[in-house]
């Protein structure tokens, strides 16, 4: 691996997420939208993606990690837009779109947060193509992934249009399981593209590379995804004894078998 040409390929990740993120930024604190957000950051992976492949020796390995970080932007942000544009807009960012500070930060930090999570893509475009089992286990690894968080993503929407369930939480299909399948499947989606860059690594940039899933996961667990989720779930239905029972005999993540 060319550590000039690696410092280079992430220097020109970093500015192409800071520039699509903070020019979306700008458009969408305009017109006071929320519709560019989620597009916005699945956009950045996918061009990241495409413009390493460009620069790489452009072998079949390389080819199959950018379609790994493809199509899984293609789907999740496809899937964020339509739901935006269902409900006409994203209640995090209540009180927060109308600040050019408050919502920049989210901006930029959505910027950091691709970069981030794309740097041992970037190394793996820059490396030799390995022909070894990590290569397999990691496509394998994504593929549960990808399955586990479109099926929940579809099977809640599915709940969410119907209008018996309004007010309800959803504790059918794959939530039955889980109380958050989607997060389980997007940080399997991470670690499966990890395993898959860490074929060709040597030691330094594998370590390194671990920033990326290691980062998903604890923003999940521990920062905007889960805690936020629970916290709201237990204002609207703490008092519920069923909601208890559902948070009580329902696994955080990983998908068990109930304990009832």
């Amino acid at each position: 691996m060319d550590s000039s040409s690696i410092v280079s390929q992430l220097t020109v990740a970093l500015v192409v997420s800071l520039a699509i993120n903070l020019s979306m930024f700008l458009v969408a604190f305009w017109r006071k939208s929320d519709k560019l957000t989620d597009i916005s950051y699945a956009a950045t992976f996918a061009t990241i993606a495409i413009w390493s492949f460009i620069t790489s020796s452009r072998e079949w390995y390389h080819a199959v990690l950018m379609a790994l970080v493809v199509l899984w932007a293609i789907r999740l942000g496809g899937f964020l837009l339509y739901r935006v544009i269902k409900k006409g807009k994203d209640a995090r960012f209540d009180g927060m779109r109308e600040s050019f500070t408050k919502f920049g930060k989210f901006w930029l930090a959505q910027a950091i947060t691709v970069w981030v999570m794309m740097i041992p893509s970037v190394f793996a475009f820059n490396a030799t193509p390995a022909h070894n089992w990590l290569v397999f286990i990691g496509v394998a690894v994504w593929a549960i992934g990808l399955l586990c968080e479109t099926t929940a993503d579809f099977q809640k929407l599915a709940f969410s249009n119907n209008p018996a369930n309004k007010d309800k939480w959803i504790d059918t299909g794959i939530w039955h399981y889980s109380r958050h399948p989607n997060y389980f499947g997007e940080i399997l989606i991470w670690v499966g593209i990890y395993l898959y860059t860490l074929a060709s690594l040597p030691l330094l940039p594998a370590i390194i590379g671990l920033v990326s899933p290691g980062f998903i996961i604890i923003l999940l667990l521990f920062i905007s995804g889960i805690p936020i989720l629970e916290k709201s779930a237990d204002k609207r239905w703490g008092s519920n004894p069923k909601y208890r029972a559902y948070k009580k005999q329902t696994s955080i993540l990983i998908p068990a078998i109930t304990k009832c």
